[in-house]
Protein backbone atom coordinates (compact mmCIF):
# COMPACT_ATOMS: atom_id res chain seq x y z
CA UNK A 1 0.00 0.00 0.00
CA UNK A 2 2.66 2.49 1.05
CA UNK A 3 5.01 3.09 -1.85
CA UNK A 4 7.87 5.57 -2.21
CA UNK A 5 10.10 5.78 -5.26
CA UNK A 6 13.27 7.77 -4.50
CA UNK A 7 15.46 8.97 -7.36
CA UNK A 8 19.14 8.02 -7.35
CA UNK A 9 19.87 11.61 -8.32
CA UNK A 10 19.41 12.37 -4.60
CA UNK A 11 22.49 10.38 -3.67
CA UNK A 12 24.65 11.70 -6.51
CA UNK A 13 23.87 15.31 -5.62
CA UNK A 14 24.66 14.58 -1.98
CA UNK A 15 28.13 13.33 -2.93
CA UNK A 16 28.81 16.54 -4.84
CA UNK A 17 27.57 18.68 -1.97
CA UNK A 18 29.67 16.72 0.52
CA UNK A 19 32.84 17.14 -1.56
CA UNK A 20 32.32 20.88 -2.00
CA UNK A 21 31.64 21.30 1.70
CA UNK A 22 34.80 19.35 2.59
CA UNK A 23 37.01 21.63 0.46
CA UNK A 24 35.67 24.76 2.14
CA UNK A 25 35.87 23.20 5.60
CA UNK A 26 39.48 22.04 5.11
CA UNK A 27 40.61 25.61 4.35
CA UNK A 28 38.67 27.06 7.28
CA UNK A 29 39.93 24.39 9.65
CA UNK A 30 43.59 25.05 8.71
CA UNK A 31 43.19 28.74 9.60
CA UNK A 32 41.60 27.86 12.95
CA UNK A 33 44.37 25.36 13.78
CA UNK A 34 47.07 27.98 13.17
CA UNK A 35 45.19 30.38 15.45
CA UNK A 36 44.95 27.74 18.20
CA UNK A 37 48.69 27.06 18.08
CA UNK A 38 49.45 30.79 18.39
CA UNK A 39 47.23 30.93 21.47
CA UNK A 40 49.03 27.99 23.05
CA UNK A 41 46.09 25.59 22.64
CA UNK A 42 46.18 22.15 21.08
CA UNK A 43 45.01 22.15 17.48
CA UNK A 44 41.68 20.54 16.81
CA UNK A 45 41.72 17.31 14.82
CA UNK A 46 41.09 18.25 11.16
CA UNK A 47 38.81 15.23 10.85
CA UNK A 48 36.64 16.54 13.68
CA UNK A 49 35.26 19.55 11.83
CA UNK A 50 31.51 20.30 11.83
CA UNK A 51 29.47 19.28 8.82
CA UNK A 52 26.46 20.96 7.26
CA UNK A 53 25.41 19.09 4.15
CA UNK A 54 22.45 20.13 2.00
CA UNK A 55 20.64 17.20 0.40
CA UNK A 56 17.85 17.48 -2.20
CA UNK A 57 14.84 15.18 -1.77
CA UNK A 58 12.75 13.91 -4.70
CA UNK A 59 10.20 11.09 -4.49
CA UNK A 60 6.82 9.87 -5.68
CA UNK A 61 4.04 8.07 -3.83
CA UNK A 62 0.33 7.62 -4.57
CA UNK A 63 -0.81 9.79 -1.64
CA UNK A 64 1.36 12.75 -2.63
CA UNK A 65 2.20 12.50 -6.33
CA UNK A 66 5.60 13.96 -7.18
CA UNK A 67 7.23 15.68 -4.21
CA UNK A 68 10.45 17.64 -3.87
CA UNK A 69 12.32 19.46 -1.14
CA UNK A 70 15.63 19.78 0.64
CA UNK A 71 17.10 18.70 3.97
CA UNK A 72 20.19 19.91 5.82
CA UNK A 73 22.09 17.48 8.04
CA UNK A 74 24.41 19.31 10.48
CA UNK A 75 26.84 17.34 12.66
CA UNK A 76 29.22 18.80 15.23
CA UNK A 77 31.01 18.07 18.50
CA UNK A 78 30.99 20.22 21.63
CA UNK A 79 34.57 20.74 22.78
CA UNK A 80 37.72 18.90 21.73
CA UNK A 81 37.23 15.71 23.70
CA UNK A 82 36.70 13.07 21.01
CA UNK A 83 35.11 10.72 23.54
CA UNK A 84 32.12 13.08 23.49
CA UNK A 85 29.80 11.81 20.78
CA UNK A 86 28.83 14.10 17.95
CA UNK A 87 25.58 16.03 18.03
CA UNK A 88 23.38 16.12 14.96
CA UNK A 89 20.26 17.71 13.56
CA UNK A 90 17.93 17.71 10.60
CA UNK A 91 16.34 20.75 9.00
CA UNK A 92 14.18 20.40 5.93
CA UNK A 93 10.91 19.68 4.26
CA UNK A 94 9.13 18.92 1.03
CA UNK A 95 6.11 20.05 -0.97
CA UNK A 96 4.03 17.76 -3.15
CA UNK A 97 2.17 17.88 -6.43
CA UNK A 98 -1.07 17.60 -4.42
CA UNK A 99 -0.21 20.72 -2.37
CA UNK A 100 0.88 18.82 0.74
CA UNK A 101 3.56 20.18 3.02
CA UNK A 102 5.95 18.43 5.42
CA UNK A 103 8.46 20.36 7.58
CA UNK A 104 10.95 19.01 10.14
CA UNK A 105 13.42 20.46 12.62
CA UNK A 106 15.08 17.90 14.90
CA UNK A 107 18.20 17.69 17.06
CA UNK A 108 20.20 15.40 19.35
CA UNK A 109 22.82 17.32 21.34
CA UNK A 110 25.54 16.02 23.66
CA UNK A 111 27.06 18.92 25.62
CA UNK A 112 30.68 19.06 26.83
CA UNK A 113 31.71 15.93 28.75
CA UNK A 114 28.23 14.64 27.83
CA UNK A 115 26.94 16.33 30.96
CA UNK A 116 23.57 16.82 29.23
CA UNK A 117 21.64 15.10 26.47
CA UNK A 118 19.12 17.43 24.82
CA UNK A 119 16.92 16.09 22.02
CA UNK A 120 13.64 16.81 20.33
CA UNK A 121 11.86 17.83 17.18
CA UNK A 122 9.35 20.24 15.72
CA UNK A 123 7.21 18.71 12.96
CA UNK A 124 4.39 19.90 10.74
CA UNK A 125 2.60 17.94 8.07
CA UNK A 126 -0.54 18.00 6.00
CA UNK A 127 -0.71 14.45 4.77
CA UNK A 128 -3.33 11.77 4.04
CA UNK A 129 -3.24 8.39 5.76
CA UNK A 130 -5.17 5.17 5.36
CA UNK A 131 -7.15 4.02 8.40
CA UNK A 132 -8.25 0.41 8.81
CA UNK A 133 -9.90 0.56 12.19
CA UNK A 134 -8.62 -0.39 15.62
CA UNK A 135 -7.25 -3.80 16.53
CA UNK A 136 -4.72 -6.47 15.66
CA UNK A 137 -6.63 -8.13 12.80
CA UNK A 138 -8.30 -5.32 10.84
CA UNK A 139 -9.54 -5.99 7.31
CA UNK A 140 -7.84 -4.54 4.24
CA UNK A 141 -11.26 -4.03 2.61
CA UNK A 142 -12.24 -1.53 5.33
CA UNK A 143 -9.71 1.03 4.17
CA UNK A 144 -10.63 4.68 4.76
CA UNK A 145 -8.60 7.79 3.97
CA UNK A 146 -8.11 10.53 6.54
CA UNK A 147 -6.23 13.78 6.10
CA UNK A 148 -5.39 16.46 8.64
CA UNK A 149 -2.82 19.07 9.59
CA UNK A 150 -0.75 18.38 12.68
CA UNK A 151 1.94 20.31 14.54
CA UNK A 152 4.09 18.29 16.95
CA UNK A 153 6.61 19.66 19.45
CA UNK A 154 8.66 17.16 21.42
CA UNK A 155 11.54 18.11 23.72
CA UNK A 156 13.58 16.38 26.39
CA UNK A 157 16.40 17.49 28.65
CA UNK A 158 18.41 14.77 30.41
CA UNK A 159 21.37 15.10 32.80
CA UNK A 160 24.13 12.51 33.06
CA UNK A 161 23.77 10.52 36.27
CA UNK A 162 26.32 8.42 38.18
CA UNK A 163 27.98 6.65 35.21
CA UNK A 164 28.82 7.64 31.62
CA UNK A 165 25.94 7.05 29.25
CA UNK A 166 23.20 7.16 31.89
CA UNK A 167 20.87 10.18 31.65
CA UNK A 168 17.69 11.16 33.48
CA UNK A 169 15.30 14.08 33.17
CA UNK A 170 11.97 15.19 31.70
CA UNK A 171 10.19 14.95 28.36
CA UNK A 172 7.45 17.31 27.15
CA UNK A 173 5.26 16.60 24.11
CA UNK A 174 2.56 18.73 22.48
CA UNK A 175 0.47 18.05 19.37
CA UNK A 176 -2.16 20.22 17.71
CA UNK A 177 -4.32 18.49 15.09
CA UNK A 178 -6.71 20.47 12.88
CA UNK A 179 -8.67 20.29 9.65
CA UNK A 180 -9.54 16.60 9.93
CA UNK A 181 -11.26 15.28 6.82
CA UNK A 182 -12.46 11.72 6.36
CA UNK A 183 -13.96 9.94 3.38
CA UNK A 184 -17.55 8.72 3.50
CA UNK A 185 -18.51 5.10 4.26
CA UNK A 186 -17.75 2.65 1.48
CA UNK A 187 -19.21 -0.39 3.21
CA UNK A 188 -22.77 -0.53 4.56
CA UNK A 189 -24.66 -3.81 4.41
CA UNK A 190 -26.96 -3.14 7.35
CA UNK A 191 -24.77 -4.95 9.83
CA UNK A 192 -21.36 -3.51 9.01
CA UNK A 193 -20.57 0.15 8.50
CA UNK A 194 -17.25 1.68 7.59
CA UNK A 195 -14.85 1.20 10.49
CA UNK A 196 -13.95 4.88 10.52
CA UNK A 197 -17.46 5.71 11.75
CA UNK A 198 -18.11 2.75 14.05
CA UNK A 199 -14.77 2.58 15.85
CA UNK A 200 -13.98 6.27 16.27
CA UNK A 201 -16.13 8.57 18.46
CA UNK A 202 -17.29 11.70 16.66
CA UNK A 203 -15.43 14.03 19.04
CA UNK A 204 -12.11 12.47 17.98
CA UNK A 205 -12.67 13.88 14.48
CA UNK A 206 -12.62 17.43 15.86
CA UNK A 207 -9.61 19.70 16.37
CA UNK A 208 -7.51 18.18 19.14
CA UNK A 209 -4.63 19.20 21.38
CA UNK A 210 -2.51 16.74 23.35
CA UNK A 211 -0.09 18.00 26.00
CA UNK A 212 1.93 15.85 28.36
CA UNK A 213 5.06 15.75 30.50
CA UNK A 214 6.88 12.99 32.31
CA UNK A 215 10.17 11.42 33.46
CA UNK A 216 12.66 9.79 31.11
CA UNK A 217 15.71 7.62 31.71
CA UNK A 218 18.17 6.81 28.91
CA UNK A 219 21.20 4.53 28.96
CA UNK A 220 23.17 5.01 25.75
CA UNK A 221 26.59 3.48 24.99
CA UNK A 222 26.34 3.50 21.16
CA UNK A 223 29.58 4.43 19.44
CA UNK A 224 27.73 6.48 16.81
CA UNK A 225 24.05 7.35 17.13
CA UNK A 226 23.48 7.76 13.37
CA UNK A 227 24.85 4.36 12.32
CA UNK A 228 25.92 2.15 15.20
CA UNK A 229 28.57 -0.57 15.08
CA UNK A 230 28.64 -1.41 18.78
CA UNK A 231 26.74 -0.52 21.95
CA UNK A 232 23.41 -0.53 23.72
CA UNK A 233 20.49 1.86 24.00
CA UNK A 234 17.70 1.77 26.58
CA UNK A 235 14.98 4.44 26.77
CA UNK A 236 12.28 4.25 29.45
CA UNK A 237 9.73 7.04 29.77
CA UNK A 238 6.28 7.93 31.04
CA UNK A 239 4.16 10.72 29.62
CA UNK A 240 1.21 12.12 31.58
CA UNK A 241 -1.21 13.88 29.20
CA UNK A 242 -3.57 15.98 31.29
CA UNK A 243 -6.24 18.60 30.72
CA UNK A 244 -4.48 20.74 33.32
CA UNK A 245 -1.55 20.95 30.88
CA UNK A 246 -3.76 22.01 27.97
CA UNK A 247 -4.62 18.53 26.67
CA UNK A 248 -8.12 17.67 25.43
CA UNK A 249 -7.71 14.09 26.70
CA UNK A 250 -6.43 12.54 29.92
CA UNK A 251 -4.26 9.49 29.35
CA UNK A 252 -0.88 8.12 30.36
CA UNK A 253 1.70 6.56 28.06
CA UNK A 254 4.54 4.28 29.17
CA UNK A 255 7.21 3.39 26.64
CA UNK A 256 10.23 1.09 26.53
CA UNK A 257 12.78 1.07 23.68
CA UNK A 258 15.77 -1.29 23.97
CA UNK A 259 18.43 -1.77 21.24
CA UNK A 260 21.61 -3.81 20.93
CA UNK A 261 24.36 -3.57 18.31
CA UNK A 262 27.49 -5.67 17.78
CA UNK A 263 29.80 -6.90 15.01
CA UNK A 264 29.20 -10.51 13.98
CA UNK A 265 32.93 -11.03 13.36
CA UNK A 266 35.32 -10.08 16.15
CA UNK A 267 37.67 -7.26 15.19
CA UNK A 268 35.70 -6.27 12.09
CA UNK A 269 32.87 -3.81 11.52
CA UNK A 270 32.02 -5.23 8.11
CA UNK A 271 28.90 -7.09 9.32
CA UNK A 272 26.72 -5.70 12.13
CA UNK A 273 23.80 -7.30 13.96
CA UNK A 274 21.21 -4.79 15.20
CA UNK A 275 18.21 -5.67 17.34
CA UNK A 276 15.35 -3.72 18.89
CA UNK A 277 12.53 -4.51 21.32
CA UNK A 278 9.84 -1.89 21.95
CA UNK A 279 6.70 -1.65 24.01
CA UNK A 280 4.12 1.12 24.30
CA UNK A 281 1.34 0.95 26.88
CA UNK A 282 -1.49 3.47 27.25
CA UNK A 283 -4.06 3.98 29.99
CA UNK A 284 -7.07 6.27 29.86
CA UNK A 285 -9.02 7.82 26.98
CA UNK A 286 -6.66 7.69 24.00
CA UNK A 287 -7.75 9.35 20.71
CA UNK A 288 -7.21 7.13 17.68
CA UNK A 289 -4.39 9.30 16.32
CA UNK A 290 -2.42 8.73 19.56
CA UNK A 291 -2.84 4.95 19.68
CA UNK A 292 0.25 2.77 19.38
CA UNK A 293 0.73 1.64 15.79
CA UNK A 294 2.69 -0.98 13.89
CA UNK A 295 4.33 -0.30 10.55
CA UNK A 296 6.15 2.48 8.77
CA UNK A 297 9.66 3.51 7.83
CA UNK A 298 11.19 2.52 11.20
CA UNK A 299 8.81 0.04 12.91
CA UNK A 300 8.25 -3.19 10.94
CA UNK A 301 8.99 -1.99 7.41
CA UNK A 302 6.66 -3.82 5.04
CA UNK A 303 3.53 -3.01 7.06
CA UNK A 304 1.73 0.21 6.20
CA UNK A 305 2.20 2.78 8.97
CA UNK A 306 -0.64 2.46 11.47
CA UNK A 307 -2.07 -0.61 9.68
CA UNK A 308 -2.65 -2.12 13.13
CA UNK A 309 -3.23 0.20 16.10
CA UNK A 310 -4.54 -0.07 19.64
CA UNK A 311 -3.75 0.99 23.21
CA UNK A 312 -0.98 -1.54 23.80
CA UNK A 313 1.93 -2.58 21.54
CA UNK A 314 4.86 -4.99 21.67
CA UNK A 315 7.37 -5.31 18.86
CA UNK A 316 10.74 -6.86 18.10
CA UNK A 317 12.92 -6.59 15.01
CA UNK A 318 16.43 -7.51 13.93
CA UNK A 319 18.65 -6.43 11.06
CA UNK A 320 21.96 -7.58 9.60
CA UNK A 321 23.97 -4.77 7.97
CA UNK A 322 26.85 -5.73 5.70
CA UNK A 323 29.43 -3.62 3.90
CA UNK A 324 29.65 -4.56 0.21
CA UNK A 325 32.26 -2.30 -1.38
CA UNK A 326 33.12 1.38 -1.77
CA UNK A 327 30.25 3.32 -0.13
CA UNK A 328 27.61 0.61 -0.66
CA UNK A 329 26.11 -1.53 2.09
CA UNK A 330 23.26 -4.02 2.19
CA UNK A 331 20.78 -5.02 4.89
CA UNK A 332 18.21 -7.73 5.56
CA UNK A 333 15.61 -7.35 8.28
CA UNK A 334 12.66 -9.10 9.91
CA UNK A 335 10.34 -8.40 12.79
CA UNK A 336 7.14 -9.31 14.61
CA UNK A 337 4.66 -7.29 16.63
CA UNK A 338 1.10 -7.01 17.81
CA UNK A 339 -1.34 -4.55 19.32
CA UNK A 340 -4.10 -5.17 21.86
CA UNK A 341 -6.66 -3.23 23.92
CA UNK A 342 -5.24 -4.59 27.19
CA UNK A 343 -1.90 -6.13 28.16
CA UNK A 344 -3.56 -9.41 29.11
CA UNK A 345 -4.97 -9.69 25.58
CA UNK A 346 -1.57 -10.30 23.97
CA UNK A 347 -1.27 -13.82 22.54
CA UNK A 348 1.58 -15.89 21.15
CA UNK A 349 -0.47 -16.75 18.06
CA UNK A 350 -1.40 -13.14 17.26
CA UNK A 351 1.87 -11.66 16.03
CA UNK A 352 2.02 -9.78 12.74
CA UNK A 353 5.22 -10.09 10.74
CA UNK A 354 7.33 -8.08 8.33
CA UNK A 355 10.58 -8.79 6.48
CA UNK A 356 12.67 -7.42 3.65
CA UNK A 357 16.01 -6.05 2.54
CA UNK A 358 17.66 -3.00 1.12
CA UNK A 359 20.72 -1.04 0.06
CA UNK A 360 22.64 1.75 1.76
CA UNK A 361 24.72 4.50 0.19
CA UNK A 362 27.10 6.18 2.64
CA UNK A 363 27.36 9.71 1.31
CA UNK A 364 29.22 10.91 4.45
CA UNK A 365 31.83 8.35 5.54
CA UNK A 366 33.23 10.36 8.43
CA UNK A 367 29.91 10.63 10.27
CA UNK A 368 28.40 7.43 8.79
CA UNK A 369 25.38 9.17 7.27
CA UNK A 370 23.54 6.80 4.95
CA UNK A 371 20.79 7.03 2.39
CA UNK A 372 18.74 3.85 2.57
CA UNK A 373 16.39 2.12 0.15
CA UNK A 374 14.36 -0.73 1.69
CA UNK A 375 11.67 -3.04 0.38
CA UNK A 376 9.50 -5.01 2.77
CA UNK A 377 6.39 -7.18 2.91
CA UNK A 378 4.20 -7.84 5.89
CA UNK A 379 0.93 -8.94 7.41
CA UNK A 380 -2.38 -7.47 6.34
CA UNK A 381 -1.63 -7.44 2.61
CA UNK A 382 1.04 -4.76 2.99
CA UNK A 383 4.24 -4.09 1.11
CA UNK A 384 6.36 -1.03 0.57
CA UNK A 385 9.46 0.57 -0.90
CA UNK A 386 11.00 2.93 1.65
CA UNK A 387 13.49 5.77 1.33
CA UNK A 388 15.18 7.37 4.31
CA UNK A 389 18.26 9.04 5.75
CA UNK A 390 20.18 7.10 8.43
CA UNK A 391 19.29 3.65 9.71
CA UNK A 392 15.79 2.64 10.82
CA UNK A 393 17.02 2.23 14.41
Amino acid sequence: MFSRYALLLWGLLCVGASAAHAQVSDSTNAIRSERDVRLGQSAKDPEDRPGFIPAPVIFYEPETGLAAGVTFLPTWRHGRDTTVRKSNGRIGGWYSQKKQLNLQLSHTIFTRREAWLVSGDLLFFDYPIFFYGIGNDTDLDDESEISYKVLTFNQRGLKQMFVPGLFAGLTYRYTDTRGIKADKPTVNDGDKANLLLTDVPAEQLQNTRISGIGPSVVYDTRDNILSTYNGNYLDVQALFNRKGLGSDYNFTRYQLDARHFRPLISGSNRTILAGQVMGQFNRGEVPFRELAGLGGITVLRGIYEGRFRDKQLVMGQAEIRHHLFWRLNAAVFAGVGQVAPRIRDFGLADFNYAAGGGLRFQFNRRDRINIRFDYGVGSGGSQGLYFGVNEAF
